[in-house]
This record gives C-alpha cells, sequence and structure tokens, in this order.
C-alpha cells in the first residue's frame, strides 16, 4: 500500500493500485495542508471532485459501423464560480486523469484570481483515426451527453490537446441546437467568427514566456541569451518559444512526438515552425546540428527548460540527468512529486503548471467576459490585461514561498487553496 492509498480514503472507481494523476495531486493537498489553518478542516473537499459525468459517445463511422467512445466530465470545485476547463480527445485519457486535470483547474483559477472553479473533459479516442465527418459527430455526441452539467453559468468548456477552434463551434453550435437559442459564452477558445476573443491562441504560451521573464529576473538569469529547451512545439510550446525567441533567447533544443532537434547557436524557430507545418513533426529539420531520441533530451544543459508536452515527463528516472536553472511547466502536471524533490535539491527554481501555464484560462475569462457584454477588446488591451495577471499572481506566490520558505508550486497552492477554502467556509454548506 502506498503512502498516498494509506492517507485517503480512496473511492471505489479508482484503481487502488494505481491512482496515476489523481494521486500526485493527492500528494500536493498533503503537502499544503499544513499551511493552511483553520481552513484545514474544508481540506477534503478538495480531494473529492464535486461531480463526475461518464458517458458513452456513440458514432456512426464513415463505413456504417457503429464505434462507442468513453467519456467525461468532471466539475471539481465550483465554490468561486461556474466550471472552466478543456476538452481533451487521446487515446490514453482517464478518469483519474480528468479529475486531476480538473482538480489543478480549480487551483490554477484561483491562483490567477479569475472568477471560475475548476472542470475538466476528455475522450478516450485518437482524433487521428477519425475522418472529419466522425470527429464533428463525436464532439456533437459528446455535447449533447455533457449538455445538462455545461452552460455559460455553470461550467465552460475550451481546448485541450487535439481540440480546436473548430471543436469549439461545434460544441458551441450543438448546445444552440439543444438549448434553441445562440449562447456564445457556453465555450471559450472559439473562432472570432462566432465570439472568440483574440489572442487566445497564444495566451497559454505568451503566459509561460511572461512568467519565465519574472522567474529569470528572480534567478538574475537575463533572458538575451538564455539557453531555452522546449519539450512539445505544439499550441503551448511552440509559441513560447517564438516569444523567448524574439526576446533575445537561444531556442536550443525543440523535442515532439518523433524526436529531438538542438543547435547550441539556437535554433531558427520560424524555420522550424515552417518545417512542422510542412512534414508533421521537427525530425529532419534542416537548422539542427543534432537529432536526439526522446530521453537524450533531458541531457541537454539550459538555463530554462520547458516541459509543454503530456503530464507525469520529468520523473524520479529522469530528473538527476536534468542540467537547467528554471522549469516552466507549460504542459499540466508534467513533473512527478519525486521529481520535484531532486529538481528542488537540485535547486532547480520549478515554475509549476498551476501558475505558468494559466494564461490560456485567463484569456478565455476575457473571451467569456467579452461574450456576455457583446464589447471586444483590442489584441493590445489583452494582451496587456494577460500580461499584468501574470505578472500579479507570479509576484504573490513569490511573496508567499519567501514568507514561508516552501517551493513555487506548494506556494502557488497555498495561495489558491486559501481562496478556494475561505470560499468554501464562507458559504457554508447546503442544506
Amino acid at each position: 500500500m502506498t503512502t498516498v492509498q494509506a492517507q485517503h480514503a480512496l473511492p471505489s472507481y479508482l484503481n487502488a493500485e494505481d491512482l496515476g494523476p489523481w494521486g500526485v495531486y493527492l500528494q500536493q493537498i498533503d503537502r499544503v495542508t499544513p499551511h493552511l489553518g483553520s481552513l484545514s478542516r474544508w481540506v477534503e473537499t478538495l480531494k473529492r471532485p464535486k461531480r463526475i459525468l461518464t458517458v458513452d459517445v456513440p458514432i456512426e463511422r464513415d463505413d456504417g459501423s457503429i464505434a462507442h467512445y468513453e467519456g467525461y466530465r468532471v466539475q471539481h470545485n465550483m465554490s468561486r464560480g461556474p466550471g472552466k476547463g478543456g476538452v481533451r480527445f487521446h487515446q490514453d485519457v482517464t478518469l483519474s486523469e480528468v479529475m486531476a486535470l480538473s482538480a489543478w483547474m480549480t487551483v490554477k483559477n484561483a491562483a490567477v484570481n479569475v472568477p471560475y472553479g475548476g472542470a475538466k473533459g476528455g475522450i478516450r479516442v485518437d482524433p487521428k483515426t477519425l475522418s472529419r465527418g466522425e470527429l464533428q459527430r463525436l464532439t456533437r455526441r459528446y455535447t449533447s451527453e455533457i449538455s445538462l452539467i455545461i452552460g455559460p453559468n455553470k461550467d465552460i468548456p475550451a481546448p485541450d490537446v487535439n481540440t480546436n477552434e473548430q471543436v469549439m463551434a461545434w460544441m458551441m453550435d450543438s448546445y444552440a441546437m439543444i438549448e434553441g437559442n445562440l449562447s456564445t459564452g457556453v465555450v471559450t477558445g472559439k473562432p472570432i467568427s462566432l465570439g472568440g476573443s483574440l489572442g487566445r491562441r497564444e495566451a497559454t504560451g505568451r503566459g509561460v514566456f511572461v512568467v519565465g521573464r519574472e522567474a529569470a529576473a528572480k534567478r538574475g538569469v537575463a533572458i538575451e541569451g538564455a539557453r531555452v529547451a522546449v519539450q512539445g512545439f505544439g499550441n503551448v510550446g511552440g509559441v513560447a518559444a517564438t516569444m523567448f525567441a524574439e526576446a533575445g533567447s537561444k531556442v536550443i533544443a525543440v523535442q515532439d512526438h518523433t524526436g529531438t532537434v538542438v543547435n547550441q547557436g539556437g535554433l531558427d524557430i520560424p524555420r522550424l515552425h515552417k518545417h512542422v507545418a510542412e512534414v508533421g513533426s521537427v525530425t529532419g529539420f534542416p537548422g539542427a546540428e543534432a537529432f536526439l531520441d526522446r530521453d537524450a533530451f533531458w541531457g541537454v544543459e539550459s538555463d530554462i527548460l520547458i516541459p509543454a508536452a503530456l503530464e507525469q515527463q520529468i520523473t524520479a528516472a529522469n530528473a538527476p540527468r536534468i542540467r537547467t536553472k528554471i522549469i516552466l511547466e507549460g504542459a499540466n502536471g508534467p513533473t512527478t512529486p519525486e521529481a520535484d524533490d531532486i529538481l528542488t535539491d537540485k535547486d532547480v527554481l520549478i515554475v509549476p503548471d498551476v501558475l505558468a501555464n494559466a494564461g490560456g484560462v485567463t484569456v478565455s475569462y476575457f473571451e467569456w467576459v467579452q461574450d456576455f457584454s457583446s464589447f471586444f477588446w483590442s489584441e493590445d488591451e489583452i494582451n496587456a490585461r494577460l500580461t499584468r495577471i501574470m505578472q500579479d499572481a507570479f509576484n504573490a506566490v513569490w511573496t508567499v514561498a519567501q514568507d514561508k520558505k516552501v517551493t513555487l508550486r506548494t506556494a502557488t497552492f497555498i495561495l489558491a487553496c486559501t481562496r478556494v477554502l475561505q470560499a468554501r467556509e464562507v458559504r457554508g454548506l447546503y442544506p
């Protein structure tokens, strides 16, 4: 029996032998609990999602066969406002993963102080195996199945892994057909033509850059000339790499699902983006000095490391090989607690996911507000507001970390969980 199992009464629907990402989240809550004071009497609230919906998502394939897929929507905590969180389509989606992601959204929203609770959704499917028509049917059926618990004042989905503006447009339209009226605020990350916000696509990567700049200043690392390594070259890692390169950093290594490209003099990021758009991967990029396998990426020495792929990428197995000064978690849950401790002992500053990648939900909040008011802001206004919120959030977390002599992750959880549990306490229990 693991320590996590011994400390927690686990729900029957989880595998006690393999808690997955939810087990990581529970360990993080255990670390923050001693710092919550009188609010700790409410901490069990954070260890139990408010609502879990598991749905069957049947569709007719193009060949006439009927296929069934597992779908989830988890609402972790809504003490501070409606649920907010993405929807991912991935073949390895599990309930444990979606639970953890929804919980991290609770923490993330509270950390940047936007008025949302945490939620998350997913379908266990490899979207690459579906045609566009099948993907649309899957999206619409999933939306219909979860429609009873989502809504602009209930729970607002957004894009995540393998979902995008088009998927959000299909979700919005499906919800409109079910409800009988158009409610653009039911999802965020929509196309601009349907009430989407300028700057939303780049928001998560931009937020990573903003907090990275703040962290670098605290650590005495000059952004200009800093060596940056990025795992994941999608919407988060790709945008962050671009912004660091534009600020004068040298992006020396980039990894995607096919391999790693390295150039110690700095990769030409615009050329790399063009290469990926043409061939679908970083592999074979002519501007690379070397091509490494996936594991070798973690041995590349850098000043700033950005894991921006999937969760549990940095583990006790590869953490000892990591040589960097600052880690900016662009992905959700990329570092296990064991790896966290190893890296902290090595004096690596880790800016946690629940702070570093909160730019996306912050601009999603802006989009939601704009949809309600039917008044839209310029991209410069959005970027300026995002920058201010991310800077303020980082500095607030830094102050807590210094005062309590804890890591930035624990400090973020202290700040966020205090806000969530204060709301829970003052609202009380109903009935």
